[in-house]
């Protein structure tokens, strides 16, 4: 079986290198090389990754990524993203593939389209059956507060209801898409959205994520 972790994070290697440390990226405030430090910090210090979650710890996450953004030069921060510790318990096939193609996968697109122009990239197919299992248990969880009934499609891949009256809105993309659109990234996705216009225009502004 492949291994989408690591390709995915040689994906978003190459991507920081291409677009170089100050360009924007759709985590609001970031630079690729915020982005490069956070994903550096994730890798080597389990003490910090605390705060991403956690608020009163957030200051100490913010100052140890800081420690990773201005103490390297780009091109070694981002051979720290490509190669992480082989200390780290994410060494392990099952537990890497658990818990970073996902997160690299959206980090790589974060990078790619922090610009206009982008295009999609073309994804393996077991990539994207992973990644549309994913979008299902994110949906579920980001609309379980939403007042109306939403249908997600994915062509190919399946379909699926969150509520329990008859669809208000419809959401259709490939599963990359619409992992994005649950992980809070809608203005950057290709999923079309049908229904009332302001159920539509509200499940575009949610504040969705983990």
């Amino acid at each position: 079986m492949p291994r989408y972790a690591p390709m995915e994070r040689d994906a978003l290697a190459d991507a920081l290198l291409e677009v170089g440390p100050d360009a924007p990226t759709l985590c609001d405030g970031w630079t690729a090389r915020d982005l490069a430090a956070h994903v550096a910090l994730r890798d080597r210090r389990p003490d910090a990754v605390v705060g991403i979650l956690a608020r009163p710890l957030a200051g100490w996450t913010e100052r140890v990524q800081r420690g990773y953004r201005d103490g390297h030069d780009y091109t070694e921060l981002v051979d720290l993203v490509r190669h992480p510790p082989r200390w780290s318990p994410m060494s392990l096939a099952p537990l890497d593939e658990a818990a970073n193609t996902v997160e690299f996968f959206v980090h790589t697109e974060d990078v790619r389209r922090g610009e206009p122009g982008w295009q999609p990239r073309p994804l393996d197919p077991g990539l994207a059956a992973r990644l549309w299992r994913r979008a299902a248990t994110l949906a579920r969880l980001n609309l379980r507060r939403f007042d109306a009934t939403v249908r997600v499609e994915a062509p190919g891949h399946g379909a699926f209801t969150v509520g329990d009256g008859t669809p208000a809105v419809t959401l259709r993309g490939d599963p990359g898409e619409l992992i994005l659109f649950f992980y809070g990234r809608q203005r950057a996705t290709l999923v079309d959205t049908s229904g009332p216009d302001d159920l539509v225009d509200e499940v575009r502004r949610a504040r969705f994520g983990l």
